[in-house]
């Protein structure tokens, strides 16, 4: 099993970010009550909200939980980005349902990712993705300043996603 090229991990599970690093904080309203949380946990933990945004993925759980590996891939050919990480924390929680990976040897980047679906009292539903990140490859230090906003741009990808699954999770079945 390989290790975690950084030495801070599970600090995306309730912070600080540690310094040194890029940070990415992107949270947006998904749905509301618990039918909603409970559609986002699932396509989040599963997944399904990265696959359904175009992402490809390899896990070795059905299910994200510490120490499972998870192949991300982005692009297509020769301008494909593969991203291997491990699950460091998950979090199945009444009103938290999430989970992080962090970076292994050859992932462009150096740190650590969480994606967390919130239900608040009021029965708000939130999506978080939080972050903290560095180059680690030759071309991820050349895009520089690209590299922040291509997290962003992603993030809020994901976001947009989640809450078409939750929405399409209500449809009326035929």
């Amino acid at each position: 099993m390989s290790t975690l090229t950084y030495p801070e991990a599970g600090s995306t599970r309730l912070g600080p970010l540690p310094d040194g690093y890029h940070h990415l904080h992107h949270r947006t309203r998904i749905g509301h009550g618990r039918a909603d949380f409970e559609a986002a946990g699932a396509a989040i933990t599963e997944f399904r909200m990265h696959r359904v945004s175009g992402t490809r993925v390899r896990a070795s759980a059905p299910r994200a939980e510490p120490g499972a590996s998870v192949r991300v891939a982005l692009g297509a050919g020769p301008f494909r980005l593969t991203a291997p990480c491990r699950v460091v924390w998950a979090e199945y929680g009444p009103e938290r349902i999430g989970f992080a990976y962090g970076t292994l040897p050859r992932h462009p980047e150096c740190g650590e990712e969480c994606f967390v679906a919130e239900l608040a009292d009021d029965g708000t539903v939130t999506f978080t993705v939080m972050a903290f990140s560095r180059p680690a490859r030759w071309y991820t230090r050349i895009a520089g300043p690209f590299v922040p906003v291509a997290q962003r741009w992603y993030a809020r990808r994901l976001g947009r996603t989640l809450r078409r699954i939750v929405r399409e999770g209500h449809a009326p079945q035929e």
